[in-house]
């Protein structure tokens, strides 16, 4: 059997996908008050009763630049997409890039990425109140320990020496995180020649 497929994308910037063995419903492009002008980083659509959110946050580009700034809007924008589009306690997931390591765990050195992009206080404060809205952390309910990276920078020999970062996430609501049966970071795409620099995760579910 074939997949089902909605997507969109800039070419060399942003894009963002959704693939499914089963009936997509409900595509949903961006938040509802963008302009097709605005950058492509954000697709949901419904699945087997699940409303499935695939989003690629802003980078942020530099602390406290308007790049940065816009970053910390996006990311209030997104939990008011939630609070208005959206269940608590229905089935919805949340994942992709999110540009962001949400706790100490999440990065190589601590000291080395304190107040650094990606790991700054005012990132991970706007993340977590993303994740107020009412998400569980799916891989952290498996995994507790650190040292457990999505990324890896191309330079440096980043990826043999496993200075990485977790900033791809699976986040859903209590009622799935109830079926959740695991949530696994696949390194072995990362290891290949010409790899992304991030590598997949991964969660599976029970009825």
């Amino acid at each position: 059997h074939g997949f089902n497929s909605a997507f969109m994308g800039q070419k060399s910037y942003n894009g963002v996908a959704i693939l499914s063995r089963h009936p997509i419903d409900d595509v949903q492009f961006n938040f509802p008050d963008d302009t097709p002008e605005s950058p492509k980083r954000l697709i949901a659509a419904t699945i087997g009763g699940v409303r499935i959110v695939n989003t690629y946050i802003p980078n942020g580009t530099e602390l406290f630049s308007d790049a940065f700034k816009f970053k910390l809007d996006w990311l209030q924008r997104l939990r008011s997409y939630f609070e208005t589009t959206c269940d608590k306690n229905s089935d919805v997931l949340l994942c992709g890039d999110f540009n962001v390591a949400p706790d100490e765990r999440d990065v190589y050195d601590v000291k080395t990425w304190e107040g650094k992009l990606h790991f700054s206080k005012p990132e991970r404060a706007a993340l977590e109140y993303v994740r107020k809205w009412g998400f569980v952390d799916a891989f952290r309910k498996f995994h507790a320990e650190g040292k457990l990276y999505s990324w890896w920078n191309y330079r440096e020999g980043a990826f043999l020496k496993d200075n990485g970062l977790r900033i791809d996430h699976i986040w859903v609501s209590p009622s799935l995180a109830a079926r959740c049966l695991l949530c696994e970071i696949d390194k072995t795409p990362r290891g290949w020649e010409r790899p992304s620099d991030h590598t997949p995760v991964v969660a599976a579910f029970g009825d």
